[in-house]
């Protein structure tokens, strides 16, 4: 069986990509439980409940999730400016770069709902969920509490809606050889549709 030699970008890139799953899977899996699972399972908690379980799920939940969010941020772009500045010297304009590209086009598109669902957890949902932690785990209910509560609930929700069309532009970056205006509309409508869809089925399911 003939055998290719793998040069070191080949190798860099395909351990930076296997990180970069690894951790994205891990990621969007506790965002669709936060959303389609521990949502409508903490509308069925009274407060001595909340103050047992929140105290308890919550910040491990949370760890892995900030931090396996921070991974796929990190090592995503990484590879990125890998591939176009080191393995192939395209940069953002040459050839098969960022943004002279359809693989280019798809993964900015793709990255950048990405940073935006990155941004959310770490300066948004975190630092909302550090203070509700705690009140909880107190056994208080201070008058921004409600604020919080709403602040984190928005941003995890964005976040579930963006995350479809995001997993497309992965994907379509190395498998979907056409890019324009059209078929981002589309994917994004669709995308949002699709996630719309499962959170609304989220709140029927009991078992």
């Amino acid at each position: 069986m003939p055998t290719e030699v793998l040069d070191l970008n080949t190798i860099a890139l395909m351990i930076l990509r296997w990180i970069h799953f690894f951790a994205g899977i891990a990621w969007i899996g506790l965002l669709y439980f936060f959303n389609l699972v521990n949502v409508p399972f903490a509308k069925t908690m009274d407060a001595d409940t909340k103050k047992k379980v929140i105290p308890e799920l919550m910040p491990r939940a949370l760890f892995w999730f900030r931090w396996t969010a921070m991974i796929t941020f990190l090592v995503g772009w990484l590879y990125v400016i890998w591939k176009i500045f080191i393995a192939t010297d395209a940069g953002l304009l040459g050839t098969g770069g960022l943004f002279n590209s359809t693989w280019g086009y798809w993964i900015s598109f793709g990255g950048g709902l990405a940073t935006i669902m990155w941004f959310n957890v770490w300066f948004v949902i975190w630092p909302a969920q550090k203070n509700i932690i705690g009140w909880v785990k107190a056994g208080q209910a201070p008058a921004e509490m409600a604020g919080t509560v709403k602040r984190a609930f928005m941003a995890s929700r964005l976040n579930t809606y963006l995350s479809v069309p995001m997993l497309f532009g992965m994907g379509a970056a190395s498998h979907f050889p056409s890019f324009n205006l059209v078929y981002v509309a589309a994917v994004t409508l669709v995308g949002l549709l699709i996630a719309w869809f499962f959170i609304n089925l989220s709140q029927k399911v009991t078992g």
